[in-house]
Formats: C-alpha cells, structure tokens, sequence
C-alpha cells in the first residue's frame, strides 16, 4: 500500500491520535497528541474520524515525500509548509500528488505541528490507539519515532468530490500564543496553599524550563507553599494535572503523564486551554487565570459545541 516516505525525519516526529483509554488501571499512560484540538480539526476537515492517528513532529520538522495521490491538512504549529515550494496553509485540505515534497522552511509560532491524511494512516492499533508510547516502545510506527526511509501507507482511496476548498474556522483555532494565560481549575490540595503562594499562583508569569517534555512541563518561577507539610497517598493524575513539587516549583502534567503521583494536586489546566499550553517550548512562558468548576464546565460545553458544528457542516459540504 502506497502513502508517505520519510526523507529526513526531522525531531521526535511520531504517530499520534487522541490517546490510549481504558489502560490507566493497569499502569499504562495514555499518551497521545499534546495539542489533541488541532488533530481533531484537521482529522474533522479530511472527513475522517476525529479520533484517526496523525504525525506530530517539531522543528527541525520532517520532509516527506507522497508516494500516492493523497489529501493532507495542516494543523497546530505554524513551520511555513511547502509542497514543491508551493506555500500550503494550516487548516485546509490540500491535495498532493506522487511524487510531490512536502517540508518546511522556518519555524513562524507553535511547537508541535500535525500532519493527518484523508483515509488515514495505515497503522495497527495496539490496546485500542495507534498512539507511539515511546518509553513501553509500542504503538505508532514500530513504538518509535520515525526514522529516514520509514514508509506509512494510507488506507482506502482518493475520491475528489469529497474534497471541496474547505477549511477551519478561525474561530476554531486557538489563539496560539508564546507567554499564553490558561485558564485553572483548583484542585484537591489547593486549600493547603499558603495566602501569599495563592496570589503568586495567579499575578506572577512561569517559564517553561529546559528539562520539559511530553511527560509534564516543568516552571520556573515564584516559588509556591503550603500551609503545612503534607504527604500524600499516590492518586489519580491527569492531564493539565498541576502538581506542587518538594521544592516549591510546579509541573503541568502533558500527554505522557504518569496515571497516578504523590505530589499535591493543586489544580488542573481546563481541557479547552490544553492546546495553547502544547504549544510552548523551553523558553516560553505561561500565566494562571483561575476560574471555577461551573466555568469550567460552561466553556468545555461551549467548545464542543462548535466543533460539533463544524462537525456537521463539513459532512453537507462533502455531499
């Protein structure tokens, strides 16, 4: 089966859909895509399942090569795509054909782009998800991030009808941003926080330090208290999960966190604000904007409603 070749890989590019569930009792981490928003647009947009598996890969970014006709959407991180030197935009459908390069010039703002095809990736699932877990070597390509000469097939056929010009909303696309502020839920320890640590929490701006990765963002900072020594029972992690580590630094828990942790729990990112967190490298910075649980839930209700919209209109436009 005929689909993409890999000429340079570029750094830590992998295969990613929207995580591996059901697995977390047994100790298995879900993985996934970081910014699972912008796979789920650009899957919606190629009329796949939302769910399907794409590349993710940062800059340096991979150059590919089609190796069969095939449709491709844009997603996440802005590199200045090329296809044979032709400019092809984020969040539209474009159409390659065999033969035909894609690469990509210059970083422009983001850190993890995405790649999805229409058809999807021809990739075994393992445990339900085709999801690279890069420390069990499982799941992806081989468990592994891909390599020069990989070969991915693409599953099922072109029809060009299917097609239109179509392509995401601006309204949809967060707004990606280097020094975002994300919006914070708290969590089970929060009421342990000393006055001063909260109002550091929420006015002093954390960077994104060096020994980050997909596992959980580490920040630097104010240093963050509490009102007592408190230890704690291993439980359930998530997600956004923001832990309090023993020196008083933070970490964000991201796609490859751990399914349970001892730290305290002092909040979690909201699920709608995940994606501008993804986004950020060493370097960047973040801020907390705390909200509570009814807005929480308002603003996630909210953000899938319009994408259950889009949803609906690219399936009228595809008939």
């Amino acid at each position: 089966m005929m689909g993409i070749f890999v000429e340079t890989p570029g750094i830590l590019t992998t295969i990613q859909d929207l995580g591996r569930g059901g697995s977390r009792s047994l100790g298995l981490n879900p993985s996934g895509a970081m910014d699972r928003n912008a796979l789920r647009l650009i899957n919606i947009l190629l009329g796949n399942d939302e769910s399907e598996a794409a590349l993710e890969f940062h800059f340096p970014a991979p150059t590919i090569r089609f190796e069969a006709d095939a449709y491709f959407a844009l997603g996440g991180a802005e590199f200045d795509a090329r296809l044979d030197g032709v400019p092809v935009p984020n969040w539209f459908c474009h159409g390659a054909s065999r033969g035909q390069m894609l690469h990509f010039a210059k970083p422009v703002l983001g850190a993890r782009a995405y790649l999805a095809v229409a058809g999807g990736f021809d990739i075994d699932p393992v445990l339900g998800s085709r999801s690279t877990n890069l420390a069990a070597g499982f799941g992806g390509f081989q468990g592994r991030a891909l390599q020069a000469g990989d070969r991915i097939g693409i599953r099922g056929t072109v029809n060009r009808r299917q097609y239109p010009k179509a392509f995401v909303s601006s309204s949809l696309i967060p707004r990606y941003s280097r020094f975002p502020t994300v919006r914070f839920m708290a969590g089970p320890e929060f009421r342990l926080l000393t006055a001063i640590s909260e109002q550091e929490l929420f006015t002093k701006g954390f960077v994104i330090a060096a020994d980050s990765n997909r596992m959980g963002f580490r920040l630097k900072g104010a240093r963050i208290h509490l009102l007592h020594p408190y230890e704690l029972p291993s439980s359930p992690v998530d997600l956004g999960t923001v832990q309090l580590l023993p020196d008083g630094g933070l970490i964000v828990l991201m796609a490859d966190h751990q399914t349970t942790g001892g730290y305290p729990r002092l909040g979690n990112v909201l699920q709608v604000d995940i994606p501008l967190l993804a986004q950020l490298a060493a370097g960047d910075g973040v801020g907390f904007h705390f909200v509570s649980s009814n807005e929480a839930e308002q603003l996630l209700f909210a953000s899938e409603r319009e994408i259950d919209l889009f949803r609906v209109g690219r399936q009228l436009a595809a008939i």
